[in-house]
């Protein structure tokens, strides 16, 4: 007999509970840190946990009464409502190896440089586990209005917290993402022209797909609520539990007048093939990590999809595999390559900055001696949800993703590298022509970035690859010299601007869709907003200053159409613009595709 409607959503989220009540199980954490073997444990689990009336959420809560933080007055009032039977949990339900794999990832931590509870994605990212565990809970209880409580509810220690007031589906939050429904199942990671709304055949020639989602931008910020403005009265427990919780409180640890230190710091896998310890790039952080962030989004999209999903819902390790893999229902959109695009369609930054106030007053009623939230009036906590909002929308989902060099296996810089005097004032766009053919993944992009870097090194003698950054065809930037370093990238003119390529010959067609808007609008904004490029920087194509066809015919033609674009710059001869370089070029004939 088929299982009745709601008994595999039950077992889902009794496997996540138990996954979450194993954490502090001994184990031998012998297994990669990576993504792949987060979905194994969940395989696992899925297999072992039996299909029965009784394996719902909430029997699991005692399995971590006094050591996880879903039993926290927040989680406990959002997800502690349902009252159900207790499952009894065979110890063996994991094998050790796994057992100590969750022992590893199950909680998010940084101390010091070292960032713990993360994993490597598939796709080159690191995420973090549990903001991606509390998000597909959430989404499994169902998308839901909770109604803010109008007075404290603090609740004595022993005692049953209030049962929330529980709405219907949360009406204004979110834009609907096209890519969350109606996926079609016929493409899969060797047929990617699926059409978005908003793509055309013609943009997809190299396979990326996207949402065509605007990104936040300068221009339409985050408007603080003024006086008259009414407090948030419901939130939205899937946003609660995966981005609006740690938004408001680190924000409400930094000054108000700058970004906490390190919002959305990257770092460095001690090894990429098997993967152990994760060091970040700053010595100064916030728990806001990219990694954190990535894993709160990765949360809040599949979660928002579990709410729509009917049943059967799909198990989890599926609906994980396939979106950090091809894409999930077969729609390459809808993966963790474009988490930032959907990130920013899922909710606007008006709505969000609403949660993130609602979520403060509801911990402000749920714990009123909290030592952060204590005397904050509601305008106070309006400040603070406004600013978050602000600096996680522009510096975070308005910024491109970018694969740090120890990410893609960059060899040491030869020499000693050249500062850049910023802001800079230009910046240049080239093809690599070699590789010609576009990377639509992660290992290719990598493996590319690699030859180009040694081909750089070895065959031209330069110090480094050429470029500043470039552009792949899996929805993610990968950084060359970067923003501080003089690169090899357009002769006569390197200090002056930023070198960004495209991996492929664009000479008869054009990159993807997703690549060209990160360099004509995100990547630019960024630097921008960061200091790294003048607001009025002048964008050009390789070849109006070194004789050369790059950046490819048919996307200079594109380039033309621009707002930076600047067709004032009249084309140079390599001679020319060797003059005015201290650094001379190879003694010998340079073909088309020459950097500098």
């Amino acid at each position: 007999m088929p299982p009745r409607r709601g008994t595999l959503t039950t077992v889902l989220q009794g496997v996540l509970w138990i996954l979450l009540g194993l954490w502090t199980e001994p184990g031998t954490a012998s297994l990669p840190l990576l993504m792949d073997s987060v979905i194994q444990a969940l395989a696992e689990l899925e297999q072992k946990v039996p299909v029965t009336e009784v394996c719902h959420t909430a029997s699991v809560w005692q399995l971590s009464a006094h050591n996880f933080g879903p039993h926290n007055p927040l989680y406990h009032f959002l997800f502690g409502g349902w009252r159900l039977k207790t499952m009894k949990l065979d110890p063996s339900v994991l094998s050790p190896e796994l057992q100590g794999l969750t022992e590893k990832v199950i909680q998010h931590n940084v101390q010091g440089r070292q960032e713990y509870g993360v994993v490597l994605a598939p796709d080159g990212s690191t995420v973090a586990v549990e903001p991606l565990l509390a998000g597909l809970e959430a989404g499994l209880q169902g998308h839901r209005v909770i109604n803010l409580p109008l007075e404290s509810i603090a609740t004595p220690p022993g005692a049953r917290a209030t049962i929330p007031d529980v709405g219907a589906v949360v009406p204004d939050v979110r834009v609907t993402i096209p890519g969350l429904k109606d996926a079609s199942s016929d493409i899969n990671s060797t047929d990617v022209r699926a059409m978005s709304p908003n793509v055309t055949a013609t943009d997809l020639n190299v396979g990326a797909i996207f949402m065509d989602v605007p990104a936040p931008s300068p221009d339409n910020q985050t408007s603080l609520p003024d006086a008259k403005a009414k407090s948030p009265t419901t939130v939205d427990s899937l946003l609660v539990v995966t981005l609006a919780r740690n938004l408001g409180l680190t924000f409400l640890q930094g000054s108000q007048a700058q970004s906490p230190p390190g919002l959305g710091a990257e770092g460095c896998w001690d090894q990429l093939s098997f993967p152990r310890n994760f060091t970040l790039l700053e010595p100064e952080v916030s728990p806001l990590t990219t990694a954190f962030l990535n894993g709160a989004l990765d949360g809040a999209l599949l979660g928002d999809y579990l709410s729509r999903a009917p049943e059967p819902r799909p198990p989890l390790s599926h609906l994980l595999r396939q979106y950090y893999g091809a894409g999930v229902a077969g729609d390459p959109g809808l993966r963790s390559n474009f988490r930032r695009q959907n990130g920013a369609a899922l909710t606007s930054a008006p709505a969000l900055t609403q949660q993130v106030w609602g979520t403060l007053i509801l911990l402000q009623r749920l714990d009123p001696a909290h030592s952060q939230l204590k005397g904050m009036s509601q305008q106070q906590l309006a400040q603070v949800a406004t600013h978050a909002t602000k600096e996680f929308t522009e510096a975070f989902l308005g910024c491109p993703a970018i694969h740090p060099r120890c990410r893609w296996g960059a060899a040491p810089y030869r020499g000693r590298p050249t500062l850049l005097s910023l802001p800079l004032g230009f910046l240049y766009v080239h093809h690599t022509y070699l590789p010609s053919a576009p990377c639509t993944a992660f290992v290719s992009c990598a493996a590319n970035m690699r030859s180009m870097q040694r081909f750089h090194q070895d065959t031209r003698g330069w110090d480094d690859i050429g470029y500043s950054f470039v552009l792949g065809s899996d929805g993610y930037v990968y950084e060359g010299r970067g923003w501080y370093w003089v690169g090899a990238h357009t002769l006569g003119h390197n200090s002056r601007g930023f070198g960004v390529a495209f991996v492929g010959n664009y000479t008869a067609e054009l990159p993807a869709k997703a690549a060209l808007r990160t360099v004509r609008d995100v990547l630019p904004r960024c630097a921008v907003r960061a200091g790294f490029l003048q607001p009025d920087y002048a964008l050009l194509g390789h070849r109006q200053l070194v004789r050369t066809t790059c950046p490819g015919e048919a996307l200079f033609h594109l380039l033309r159409t621009w707002p930076h674009f600047d067709a004032n710059v009249k084309p140079r001869t390599a001679r020319r613009a060797s003059r005015r370089s201290k650094r001379k070029p190879p003694p010998r004939t340079l073909p088309a595709t020459d950097l500098q």
